[in-house]
């Protein structure tokens, strides 16, 4: 076997080791999006799909050698970066996520005086 040979068939080889890994990423990104307990780990969830999905495409642009891929991995990057953005900025405006309550109850544990509702407010006007 000379080096062109070895060559060609390592490329194979790490091209369909990459493009299985991708697969298990997708999977796996697909079920955290799914069971995502807050909106943030579902926002999380598809910025990692983008990267996967980034990923595939530049596989499959290794594997043709056809270099308009490459593009496509660019303008999908910063498609997905501005769509990360725009969520995260919509959870901030919200202001609200699933696990809201539960930081409610360590809050009055913990004594924070930071702690919101009715009794909290009053008790601050009170002291002052």
């Amino acid at each position: 076997m000379n080096r062109t040979d070895f060559a060609t068939t390592f490329l194979d080889v790490c091209l369909d080791v990459s493009l299985a890994l991708l697969a298990l990423a997708f999977f796996l990104t697909i079920i955290r999006i799914i069971k995502g307990p807050t909106l943030p780990d579902r926002v999380l969830g598809l910025d990692m799909l983008t990267s996967v999905a980034i990923g595939f495409i530049a596989v499959l642009g290794i594997d043709t050698g056809f270099t308009l891929y490459v593009d496509i991995t660019i303008a999908l990057g910063l498609v997905g970066f501005l769509a990360t953005v725009a969520f995260a900025r919509f959870i901030l405006a919200r202001g609200k996520t699933a696990d809201d309550g539960e930081k409610k109850e360590v809050r009055k544990i913990d004594g924070d005086p930071h702690e919101s509702g009715e009794g909290a407010i009053a008790s601050r006007g009170a002291e002052r």
